[in-house]
């Protein structure tokens, strides 16, 4: 069970910082989709959400040929010494493009639900675009900011299919919890696969609590 909890823990540091990129990324993109007016909001908006409904080994075929040693980006990055394929990097980055739609909807949508009355009045009084950004519109968004942010986790958390191709099954360097439990039943160690489920269930019926309730809940309507 000692060996159980590296997994886990390389689990989580490839979520925080697949999270963290999300985030990072996702949320101003959300931001702009909720406020451009264009006939090619929607298609942007398709194309990157396409990772939610892409099969991830599609994606980690789509890794492999961008970021590998002969790939269009990895044969760049090979001549400056960095190696993505088969690390724990590659599979931040595996678990970064599947849960980037989760952040960029619900950023989106965060945004999309603030009242412009208040950026326009917040206009008048002066303040930039950028202070209304972090001073009326991030505060008002932030709860499905946060929700997003967790349920990207979670899915990250839990990527499979990407992170196998792109990181591969290297036990201690690049095995996190969802491979290891594939690479526990194959191996018939039903105890080790048991503990590693139970600890994702657990793990991922938390956050999604934490989500739920973070989530703004439409008013009440008034009785007339």
């Amino acid at each position: 069970m000692e060996q159980a909890w590296i997994p886990l823990f390389l689990s989580l540091k490839v979520a925080g910082c697949a999270t963290a990129l999300n985030v990072l990324f996702g949320v101003p993109a959300g931001f702009g989709l909720s406020r451009w007016r264009s006939g090619a909001r929607d298609l942007v908006d398709s194309l990157l959400t396409l990772p939610l409904v892409m099969p991830p080994t599609v994606l980690g075929y789509y890794l492999l040929v961008l970021l590998g040693r002969r790939g269009m980006i990895g044969r760049w990055l090979d001549v400056l010494g960095i190696q993505l394929v088969f690390t724990w990097q590659g599979a931040v980055i595996a678990s970064t493009i599947v849960a980037f739609p989760l952040v960029l909807k619900s950023a989106r949508a965060a945004f999309e639900s603030v009242d412009p009355q208040l950026e326009r009045a917040a206009r008048t009084l002066g303040i930039s675009e950028v202070g209304i950004f972090f001073r009326v519109s991030l505060p008002l968004a932030m709860r499905g900011l946060l929700a997003g942010a967790l349920l990207a986790f979670a899915r990250a958390l839990g990527e499979f299919g990407a992170t196998l191709m792109i990181a591969g099954n290297l036990p201690g360097r690049t095995q996190t919890l969802s491979v290891a439990i594939y690479s526990a039943v194959q191996a018939g160690d039903d105890g080790t696969a048991n503990f590693l489920v139970l600890v994702t269930s657990v793990t991922c019926v938390v956050i999604l609590v934490v989500a739920a309730r973070l989530v703004p809940q439409p008013a009440p309507a008034s009785s007339r």
